[in-house]
């Protein structure tokens, strides 16, 4: 039940930072595709994760 509580928050942690990332991001021209996979990846990592996918997505 722990794990299944920790994974619901980081999953509503992903989808909130990315959107606010995007609101933000559309003044300077940077995005982030919000899909499943992003939304694990800032769940579980945070902030270095979007930085990776937006790495990721710059390349």
């Amino acid at each position: 039940m722990k794990y299944f509580k920790w994974f619901l928050k980081s999953i509503l942690f992903g989808i909130i930072f990315l959107f606010v990332f995007n609101f933000i991001g559309q003044y300077i021209n940077v995005n982030i595709p919000i899909n499943i996979w992003s939304i694990l990846i800032v769940g579980c990592l945070k902030v270095p994760g979007a930085i990776c996918i937006l790495l990721f997505n710059l390349w």
